[in-house]
């Protein structure tokens, strides 16, 4: 996803992305284990191992981290093994402290708003499912990249409210949605099903795509049912960049 004033993203595979706003790219919920190394998820519709495909050839330079979660799917130990330790890593404040016990030295929690090589990012709020469930999933975040052009990561939430509170604060110019209507064998969708995105599509004049499908047990949502359910959605492939 690009634009000419210098808004690029590409992804990697499942949530993990590459955000490069002006001249500075961000790693955004690395997960870097081969595939199948990782059990399933318990409790879900499947078994099969994670990640379900294998990483893509991508380049994956960046100068900085973002984790908007700690989940495994977003952070796992591939990823603490192979980053750079004093990369700056932004993260949740209650997660601060377990980046600094994996070993890395350049941990930024964000309160609020932070900054970075002249884009300023902001944490904003997500709702990892509906109800009991979404309390016993934990704090998520989502972020917006400011630089010329603005960038919104919505991160491991459902539409609601604060989505829209988000969009109309931010105005980005792109919106990246983690799809997937990932589940449980009980209660509803913990990440965006169709209806969820269809109502971001509806909510923003900006570009809207949709990552987090086809990579983990239980994201059953699959790329082709939501491009055939949507309308302006873009939906890439693992690997691919996006053009606006």
């Amino acid at each position: 996803m690009s634009t000419d004033a210098g808004l690029e993203v590409t992804l990697v595979r499942n949530a993990t992305v590459l955000a490069t706003v002006g001249e500075t790219t961000f790693l955004v919920d690395p997960l870097f284990a081969p595939e199948g190394a990782l059990p399933p998820i318990d409790n879900t519709p499947n078994d099969r191992r994670n990640p379900l495909v294998p990483m893509p050839d991508v380049d994956l330079s960046h100068e900085a981290v973002v984790v908007t979660h700690r989940h495994p799917d977003h952070f796992d130990d591939a990823a603490k093994e192979r980053l750079d330790a004093d990369v700056p890593l932004f993260c949740q404040p209650g997660e601060a402290d377990a980046f600094v016990e994996d070993g890395f030295t350049d941990v930024r929690p964000v309160e609020d708003e932070a900054s970075f090589e002249g884009v300023a990012l902001h944490r904003t709020p997500g709702r990892h499912g509906r109800g009991e469930l979404a309390e016993q999933m934990g704090p998520v975040s989502g972020f917006v990249f400011a630089g010329d052009e603005t960038l919104y990561l919505a991160g491991d939430t459902v539409w609601y409210d604060a989505v829209a509170e988000t969009l109309d604060r931010f105005e980005p110019d792109a919106v990246v949605l983690n799809g997937g209507a990932a589940r449980f064998n009980q209660g509803e969708p913990i990440t965006m099903g169709v209806d969820d995105v269809a109502a971001v599509r509806e909510a923003t004049d900006a570009a809207v795509a949709a990552v987090h499908m086809e990579a983990i047990n239980h994201c059953l949502l699959s790329r082709e049912e939501l491009r055939s359910a949507t309308d302006g959605v873009l939906v890439p492939e693992d690997g691919e960049s996006i053009a606006l």
